[in-house]
């Protein structure tokens, strides 16, 4: 599966990042996979990962804090 070409797409910051930019970022609107960045690095690399692994990841870190 292709990713599709994420350079205008619109990314917001993780809800969980304070005020000292050292934040990561989150592309909604992708099928099937999230895109992450880090905001330091708009034009860096991009992670992308299968979207129901991502899904996984989030609802644990929630479930452990």
């Amino acid at each position: 599966m292709a990713t599709p070409s994420l350079e205008n797409m619109a990314w917001r910051k993780s809800s969980y990042s304070g005020q000292g930019g050292d934040c990561l970022e989150v592309c909604d609107g992708v099928p099937d996979v999230t895109p992450i960045r880090d905001s330091k690095q708009p034009r860096g690399p991009v992670l992308v990962f299968p979207a129901n692994s991502w899904s996984v990841f989030v609802r644990t870190l929630k479930n452990d804090a």
